[in-house]
């Protein structure tokens, strides 16, 4: 007769012993987590714990008693609160060299827009009220006037991002009507956003006109109807297209659209109030240029160049700012208190031409020289080198912009590479990823490159910190 195997019978003797969770709740250990958390979520963690340990009785993976024991439950309930209470929306170290890196929150935001956000947040503000005549006022009030000075356009509005204003552009001036843009200009950017679809939801009728890589004045000036609600440029930030290519001048757009009294709009994406051209960067128009050149309307995203909050900015003619801020949708789009207290603060920032470059984070470091990027990179090193398993070295590298701008310029930098004795890249990558502060890195062959052009000095520490922790585990 073949004998039964025990592994039945210890499970059920497992499973008996499982603590109860009222019993667990009595103990002096749990005591202050309770009055910490609150018993409502402690209980609700508790009984999830048990659920998980029941689960791995049965599927064979616990099977030693001290593993259900009191003690270790509420080493486990512990951990599961501290990840239950740890924010999802964390600090990140950007060590990956992209300076506007979209999935790590875009632009670093200068020290005085978020001080001054914090005393906005902290309790009630000058919204929507006019502080000098004691009426209800323009909440636009509080940007308007001074991204009007910076970009010398005639008035300018906001909204809570680039697409948005597109898509209210595009609404108001062509809903119903045709809409005429260069074939090369149907971009797609991140998320799927296609422009062809934004201007199938504004209701207005795409017009394309010219070749991919041709696209000329006459050709615009053929496409007009007198059902013609607007002539739109799109700046290709986020690709490009050269060798035997032509496309219609703003100025040229701008004469035709005087002349047969249709708006002029350009859809400028990162938007760009300073030149970039001493650091390589020549494909950035700069708002103010095309504003000057006779745009009716630009709009450019608050979160890239600008170095400023998520929004949307709108600049040009009063008359066409005047419709969108009458347009129904517009109250859908507009921003909360917080954006434009971080945005104004930005853009005054602007106002010292000279000391901006290291007042905003983002062009503080796309302009940073690169022996200080280097001197940074060789501190990091010296941190990291004299860890125990850690073979580091600095070397040279190349960052980005990032954020949709500039897919083909480079900056130069320097990185360290860091290898740890076994352990891949990929496992040191997961392991500073996950960690406190989490840390995001480039890989390399067998190495983690961690770029210091988006690296702070006091980034450097947190890093020696984590790595060590790291190491650890």
């Amino acid at each position: 007769m073949r004998q039964k195997s025990g592994k039945p019978s210890a499970n059920r003797d497992l499973l008996r012993a499982l603590p109860q969770v009222g019993e667990l709740l009595e103990r002096e250990d749990v005591t202050p987590l309770v009055e910490f958390h609150g018993h409502e979520l402690v209980a609700h963690m508790l009984r999830a714990v048990i659920d998980s340990t029941r689960q791995g009785i049965l599927d064979g993976a616990i099977t030693e008693r001290r593993d259900i024991e009191p003690g270790t439950i509420v080493l486990k309930l512990s951990a599961a609160l501290n990840r239950a209470s740890a924010p999802n929306l964390c600090r990140v170290i950007n060590a990956t060299g992209v300076i506007l890196h979209t999935s790590l929150g875009r632009a670093v935001l200068p020290p005085e827009a978020w001080a001054g956000a914090a005393d906005i947040a902290r309790g009630y503000s000058m919204l929507e009220l006019n502080r000098e005549t004691g009426k209800r006022g323009d909440r636009d009030d509080h940007i308007a006037g001074i991204a009007a000075e910076l970009t010398g356009a005639e008035a300018a509005t906001v909204v809570n991002n680039n697409a948005a204003a597109t898509w209210l552009i595009l609404n108001e001036l062509a809903a119903g009507k045709e809409a005429i843009i260069a074939r090369a200009h149907m971009v797609e950017i991140g998320g799927s956003y296609r422009m062809m679809d934004v201007m199938k939801k504004s209701s207005a009728m795409m017009v394309e006109v010219g070749a991919t890589n041709k696209a000329k004045a006459s050709d615009y000036e053929k496409a007009l109807s007198e059902n013609t609600g607007c002539i739109i440029k799109v700046h290709t930030s986020n690709y490009k297209i050269s060798g035997f290519t032509e496309y219609a001048s703003l100025e040229e757009l701008v004469e035709i659209g005087r002349r047969r009294n249709v708006p002029v709009v350009y859809d400028l994406g990162a938007g760009s109030l300073v030149d970039l051209k001493p650091f390589g960067l020549v494909d950035e128009p700069m708002v103010q240029e095309l504003v000057k050149s006779g745009a009716d309307l630009v709009c450019f995203s608050g979160d890239k160049l600008l170095g400023g909050p998520q929004a949307g900015i709108c600049v040009g003619k009063k008359e066409y700012i005047a419709r969108l801020k009458k347009n129904q949708m517009f109250r859908m789009m507009r921003c909360d208190k917080i954006t434009l207290a971080l945005l104004e603060a930005t853009l005054r920032l602007y106002r010292d031409p000279k000391r901006v470059w290291q007042r905003v984070p983002t062009l503080a470091m796309i302009s940073e020289p690169l022996k200080d990027v280097k001197a940074r990179a060789t501190k990091l090193h010296g941190k990291l080198d004299a860890l125990k398993g850690v073979e580091a070295e600095v070397v040279e590298h190349e960052a980005f912009v990032g954020g949709g701008s500039l897919p083909t310029e480079k900056l130069a930098s320097y990185a360290v590479s860091v290898k740890a004795a076994e352990m891949s890249p990929d496992e040191l990558a997961s392991r500073l990823r996950t960690g406190t502060p989490s840390i995001f890195g480039r890989i390399a062959g067998d190495r983690l490159l961690l770029d210091c052009r988006t690296v702070s000095d006091s980034d450097c520490a947190g890093i020696d910190a984590a790595l060590s922790t790291a190491l650890m585990k």
